[in-house]
């Protein structure tokens, strides 16, 4: 690749990669301010939001393999892999104890990666307590299924917090991790596998990783929901009601897998830019929610977005966040010591997220009314409503 072709492209990753949990270039100085001592401040282990919904909350993991498919970004490594965590409603008092938030080498791969020169132990991170349980029994019934893809360089776990809220309110939630483009993925033989698109972004940018992610989602559906599931559970999920959400390039791709595979019936594009653009004869009318922070209002692609959508849609702004306030990566700032400069505190904007995807996947996928996709709430003030 040109250094000419690579300029652009690398500006394009930094500007998915934001702000969040960076560490200050100052951090770097010794004669800086040291980061408070991990023995210290994080006496007790950290513990995600408890989920809302009346559901306790089941965890399983599984390793995809689509052999029909080389890795795009590193073909000599042989088949795609994937690895997803499961998040269902369960019964309660079932199951072993709380599953782990990531592996500790997938920590010291992120602590490497987004912050540098952080003292925390990876222990710290990978240690964040869940609230889902591993092997418990799921609940009775059918299920909508939801695929969560994360932001670039960001492991699945990320969004472990909205996906254990969702399964907790009636949803089996797939969270995807796609290997070479976020920090480190874990494989089940204990290799962990790097973020090699973080040193080279690819040929076509990042408009290649969410339609390659459309790519993994639609095999993730098809071992989900096929007629030999690769999940033992399988039976729980209702194959008719599918959405899909994610954050950063994990939004994008929301909206990229929606344009290659029907099987996705709604979509959420958290605080993502469109470097897949919205197709300009729309989604066919499958319903899609923006949901980002201010800085949104001014980038081109969610106006293109917003006139492409040819069905249901709203625009909703939050007020005070930033680009990591959807997800658990304040949290995880905070325990590597890192300020977060967002106006928007960590609790507030989990709960708002929570709130507002849930709502969105209440209506179009249970068939719920949920009037607080429809404007303002005096419960949510720092969230305005667009509409078409």
């Amino acid at each position: 690749m040109t250094r000419s072709r690579l300029l652009p492209i690398a500006a394009a990753v930094a500007l998915v990669l934001g702000p969040a949990f960076a560490l200050p270039a100052a951090a770097a100085d010794p004669a800086a301010p040291a980061a408070p001592a991990a023995s210290a401040a994080h006496s007790a282990p950290a513990q995600l939001p408890r989920p809302t919904g009346p559901y306790a909350v089941g965890r399983d993991t599984l390793h995809l393999v689509d052999t029909g498919r080389p890795d795009p970004w590193v073909p000599s490594a042989g088949p795609r892999q994937l690895m997803v965590s499961l998040s269902y409603p369960a019964r309660r008092g079932t199951g072993g104890p709380t599953a782990p938030y990531m592996t500790l080498d997938e920590a010291r791969h992120l602590i490497r990666l987004r912050a540098s020169g952080a003292a925390v132990p990876p222990e710290v991170i990978s240690g964040v307590r869940t609230w889902a349980h591993t092997g418990a029994r799921p609940a009775s019934g059918r299920f909508p299924l939801v695929v969560l893809s994360p932001g670039f360089s960001f492991p699945r776990s990320t969004l472990t917090g909205l996906a254990d809220d969702l399964a907790s309110r009636g949803y089996v939630v797939a969270l995807v991790d796609h290997p070479y483009e976020n920090a480190g993925t874990t494989l089940p033989d204990g290799r962990t596998l790097p973020c090699v698109l973080c040193e080279e972004p690819p040929e076509g940018g990042m408009r290649a990783v969410a339609e390659s992610r459309a790519v993994d989602v639609s095999f993730v559906l098809d071992r989900l929901t096929g007629p030999r599931p690769a999940w033992r559970h399988a039976r729980v999920i209702d194959a008719r009601r599918v959405g899909m959400g994610g954050h950063s390039i994990g939004g994008d791709a929301a909206a990229a897998t929606m344009a290659a595979d029907a099987r996705v019936r709604a979509g959420v594009n958290m605080d993502g830019t469109f470097f897949s653009p919205v197709p300009a004869g729309g989604l066919d009318g499958r319903p899609f929610l923006m949901f980002g922070a201010t800085d949104r209002t001014a980038d081109r692609t969610w106006d293109d977005a917003w006139v492409s959508l040819d069905g249901w849609k709203r625009w909703t702004t939050v007020a005070g966040a930033d680009h990591g306030s959807f997800t658990d990566v304040p949290l995880l700032g905070e325990l590597a010591g890192i300020p977060d400069t967002a106006a928007l505190p960590y609790a507030r904007g989990a709960h708002l997220t929570r709130a507002y995807v849930a709502a969105f996947f209440d209506r179009h996928l249970k068939g719920l009314p949920r009037p607080l996709l429809d404007g303002p709430s005096p419960a949510y003030p720092e969230i305005s409503v667009r509409r078409p």
